[in-house]
């Protein structure tokens, strides 16, 4: 029973999950995901502490 119900709401869901795709316009995730692994490095890089034994006086 318990696999019959798990199947249903995968199916529903993924009906849905089309039905709003083809319907709206949905944003591209992947690339917002890249756009904030960009920033964040360039965040990292801009902020990171020297390393201790590291002197370029």
């Amino acid at each position: 029973m318990g696999l019959i119900r798990s199947c249903f709401s995968f199916l529903v869901g993924t009906t849905f999950g089309i039905y709003v795709s083809q319907n709206y316009d949905v944003p591209n995730i992947k690339k917002l995901v890249d756009f904030g692994v960009a920033v964040a490095k360039h965040y990292e890089e801009s902020y990171r502490k020297g390393k201790r034994g590291d002197d370029d006086n």
